[in-house]
């Protein structure tokens, strides 16, 4: 009784053992991705009042949290059962990406309504507009999260369930964290300066970096909004150039990043023409009725 005992913990710690090298190979395959996740999600949590910053952070991460108890069970399931099912999603979902990113460049330069949303945002109150943005951060944390599943899988494809179910998860709620909590600093980077400002009673290296760290955060707030949408047309890109071989004898030479990019741009672009025409034929057709 007693060996069998022991050797049950054997079987357990070599379990974990696996679990233990696989997830550090899953969670470096996720690292490139992981990056344009904190970009996008960061430039989706900043432009609110300072005294909603953390509150509304807080509702996109359980957000973040519901959309990995979703996704999870799904992909377990569509790895055993339906494994050619999971790359047209996931180029669904790359589709969404480029029209997000494509449509944010486009009212950067006035050419589709921006005008019409900000007359929509200031006609609402500020808790709905919060909402509005709130849902939007975690629809497109639902694309980015599928990308990190898919490729956490993929790094344990293969392996057992024994081994896949808690590795994936494991990649899968890290990432929530290490993201969220990136996010959390960046967006509170002021409240640090200001922190360092009073601890050095006015002189002093705290001083200097407080000061610095209070300047610097509406210049990464600007920035961010501008990696945010290029990483997302970036990983729209990246998903098509990856699942379509026939696209990687197009490219040529030019860097991998770049031609990424330039696939999501006009994907985006395409997605945003027939959405803009679609939304413009509905209108007539109401006005008419």
């Amino acid at each position: 009784m007693a060996g069998g005992f022991f050797a049950l913990f054997d079987d357990v710690a070599a379990l974990m053992d696996d679990v233990a090298v696989m997830g550090k190979a899953a969670a470096k395959k996720t690292a490139g991705i992981l990056g344009d996740d904190l970009a996008v999600n960061a430039n989706k949590a900043s432009g609110f009042p300072p005294s909603r910053e953390l509150p509304v952070l807080w509702a996109i991460m359980k957000g973040s949290f519901l959309n990995k108890l979703i996704l999870l069970p799904l992909a377990f399931l569509l790895s055993a059962f339906a494994p050619r099912a999971i790359t047209p999603i996931l180029m669904l979902g790359g589709v969404y990406l480029a029209y997000e990113g494509a449509e944010k460049i486009f009212e950067w330069f006035g050419w589709i309504g921006h005008e019409e949303h900000q007359e929509e945002e200031i006609s609402e109150d500020v808790l709905t507009a919060e909402k509005k943005k709130i849902r939007s951060a975690v629809v497109t944390d639902f694309i980015l999260s599928i990308e990190i599943v898919i490729i956490a899988l993929g790094a344990v494809e293969g392996e057992p369930l024994s081994v896949q179910i808690p590795v994936v998860t494991f990649v899968a709620f890290l990432a929530t964290l290490g993201v969220y909590g990136l996010v959390a600093l960046i967006v509170r980077l002021d409240d640090i300066g200001y922190a360092l400002m009073r601890l050095g009673d006015g002189k002093g290296a705290p001083v200097v970096i407080g000061r610095f760290l209070v300047a610097s955060l509406p210049r990464i707030v600007r920035a961010l909004s501008v990696i945010g949408t290029l990483a997302m047309l970036l990983v729209s890109g990246g998903i098509f150039v990856h699942h379509l071989p026939a696209l990687h004898r197009w490219a040529g030479p030019v860097p991998g990043v770049l031609f990424d990019l330039a696939v999501g741009m006009l994907l985006g672009a395409i997605v945003v023409g027939v959405v803009v025409t679609l939304r413009s034929l509905f209108d007539r057709f109401s006005y008419r009725g």
